[in-house]
């Protein structure tokens, strides 16, 4: 029989406990995660021991069963496992346990930044419970039922349990400031999030199932109570590949993100030399977005949930993947800027990195029209990671895509020998020209086509970004908005075409086009072009615009600078060399201009407002 017993469970420190109760106060929901974390080991040690014949028999029920008893103010964490004797929990939670959580506290309390924050174990329970209760009996055939009692400071109790099944409960008695986790639904939000994959099964009440017997008019409804459990023990990603059909990893995408779109493909990675690392990467539909699709990556430590939030342990570029990464090799009590600089930590960046670029590679290789339909969802993903990471560019230029405005797609190097001929300029370096909303600039694009120039599309959030990584890398290639200038001047050549117009008159022309463009960052330029061109036009230069862009989308403002762009004459069309010098009345000639102005600005989406009422009008008489 075993006596009760009262002691000090450490005399030589200070009394911890207030400081556990205020430690992590905004964190305190990862109390379950350790309590059932040290049943799942507890249950582990028993099956491995088992396992090794240490103990005969079958094992029963080892399920870990979280129970919730609102009224008493009680939660109660239950394991089968190998339990403890007298001296196992006077080692274990008066010694080891104590000096660890001793310990973490110590070195930590000052630290917000550490990941997971791992270590507090069984002692985090005094965060949320006044008292704690532990009820446990060992699985050696002698042993007694012991029962550990500690009202949250150095004092504890240790008599005889009632407990007659090997295995331990841990009983909290939840005090005020933890109220919260007396409700049902607020333990089932924190086992889903924490225990979703655990590797020993947890049951959390029942729930009610419903099935159908029988058939036509005799079907009957049939409801029966389950056990609620509430873990998937065997994730897909602790699984061989082989064994695995694409409908298991799609299965697996849903119980991961529920509702969500069904991903494009995925990456099973399973290594253990020189680092140990499984887990399971999908490649959602990302279209043209960016910032939505981030932190979907989820971090285990042996199916244990450590963290969302993973971009020191992935590059940036791979955050906007979705799925399971599980390492025991990643440190968890360390602070983020510690993991960037860590050995492994590196090793598996590179790993992952090397196994998304491959990945890509075979998928270009083996099916490259299935590869170009689905750039749409992958250009984005591809990019960044391509402007992100060095590492990934070198592989990525095998792979990335340049589609045109014909919907037509080029590898970089393929693109290159495709506009080598036509589009290398006289400084000799390869223009590449491009629109950003092909329709708005279907007008520019037929007159680059008329010179038998080819257009590519550029219309995703980060192609501005891209655009200037490919000058960096490729050196001898510079991009081109398809507006930014004349067909004449997009790609500059040593060609030029003389004005059919005198001095005299060009200036007569300027003068009268300037009288109409009064807007701040405006500039009229004449330009003796074809007479099948365009007899005015709006382009952007191509720095300005850039600069602009570039700064809206770091959330700069660039208030100061105007929006800026030329009006562009053509001197050699006939509405200008013609009949707008050879009119008589000046109000004639300004209502032209005026004319010709508002449909340079119609066709950039630049007439508004009472502009455009008034120029609608004016046509609508003009064709009475």
């Amino acid at each position: 029989m075993i006596e009760m017993q009262k002691g000090n469970i450490s005399v030589q420190t200070e009394n911890i406990f207030p400081i556990i109760k205020k430690f992590l106060y905004s964190d305190q929901e990862i109390f379950l995660r350790e309590l059932i974390s040290n049943a799942v080991d507890a249950t582990s040690k028993l099956k491995t021991l088992s396992a090794k014949g240490d103990i005969k028999g079958d094992l029963g029920d080892t399920k870990i069963e979280v129970i919730l008893d609102s009224e008493n103010k009680t939660l109660t964490i239950r394991d089968h496992g190998i339990g403890m004797s007298e001296s196992e929990v006077e080692k274990y939670l008066n010694q080891v346990a104590f000096s660890s959580a001793e310990a973490f506290v110590k070195k930590y309390k000052d630290e917000a930044s550490i990941i997971g924050h791992f270590g507090l174990g069984f002692y985090s329970a005094f965060m949320v419970a006044d008292k704690v209760e532990v009820v446990t009996k060992s699985y050696k055939k002698s042993a007694k039922s012991v029962k550990w009692t500690c009202s949250g400071d150095p004092e504890y109790t240790l008599e005889a349990g009632d407990r007659k099944a090997r295995g331990t409960d841990v009983i909290l008695h939840i005090n005020d400031d933890g109220k919260e986790f007396l409700e049902e639904g607020r333990i089932q939000t924190l086992l889903n999030k924490y225990c979703k994959f655990l590797p020993v099964e947890i049951k959390f009440g029942t729930k009610t199932e419903t099935t159908f017997e029988g058939e036509g008019e005799d079907k009957k409804e049939v409801q029966t109570e389950v056990d609620n459990i509430v873990n998937n023990p065997h994730p897909a990603w602790k699984k061989s590949p082989r064994s695995l059909k694409d409908e298991d990893y799609r299965a697996f995408y849903n119980e991961l993100y529920p509702y969500s779109q069904p991903p494009m493909f995925w990456i099973h990675l399973n290594i253990d030399f020189p680092f140990n690392l499984t887990g399971i990467l999908y490649f959602p539909k990302l279209g043209n977005n960016l910032e939505l699709q981030k932190n979907k990556i989820q971090l285990y430590s042996n199916q244990v949930y450590v963290t969302d939030d993973v971009k020191e342990i992935v590059p940036e570029f791979l955050t906007l993947l979705h799925g399971v990464i599980d390492s025991p090799d990643i440190p968890l009590n360390v602070s983020r800027s510690y993991l960037q600089s860590d050995h492994n930590v590196k090793k598996i960046t590179g790993y992952i990195t090397k196994k998304v670029a491959e990945k890509l590679n075979n998928l270009f290789k083996k099916d490259r029209k299935a590869y170009e339909e689905k750039w749409v969802d992958l250009g984005v993903f591809v990019k960044y990671g391509m402007i992100s990471e060095e590492k990934f560019y070198k592989k990525a230029t095998k792979f990335a895509l340049l589609k045109n405005v014909d919907s037509e797609f080029f590898t970089i190097e393929e693109y290159q020998e495709k506009i080598k001929a036509n589009q290398t300029d006289k400084y000799n370096k390869m223009v590449m020209l491009y629109s950003n909303n092909a329709i708005e600039h279907d007008s520019f694009i037929q007159s680059a086509k008329a010179r038998g120039y080819d257009v590519l599309e550029f219309d995703t959030v980060i192609d501005n970004h891209f655009i200037q990584n490919l000058e960096q890398k490729l050196g001898d290639v510079t991009f081109v908005r398809v507006d930014s200038d004349t067909a004449d001047n997009l790609v500059q050549k040593d060609e030029t075409t003389e004005s059919v117009l005198s001095e005299k008159e060009q200036e007569k022309v300027k003068t009268l086009f300037e009288s109409k463009v009064k807007a701040e960052g405006a500039t009229v330029l004449l330009k003796a072009l074809s007479p099948e061109d365009m007899p005015i036009m709006i382009t952007r230069p191509e720095f300005m615009r850039r600069m602009k862009e570039m700064q809206s989308m770091q959330g700069m403002s660039m208030g100061t600078l105007p929006d800026a762009y030329n009006l562009v004459v053509n001197t050699n069309h006939d509405l200008i060399s013609s009949k707008l010098l050879k009119m008589k009345k000046e109000e004639k000639k300004e209502d032209l201009v005026q004319h010709l102005v508002n449909l340079a600005m119609l066709n950039q989406g630049m007439l508004k407002g009472a502009d455009l009422t008034t120029f609608i009008s004016k046509s609508i008489d003009f064709l009475k």
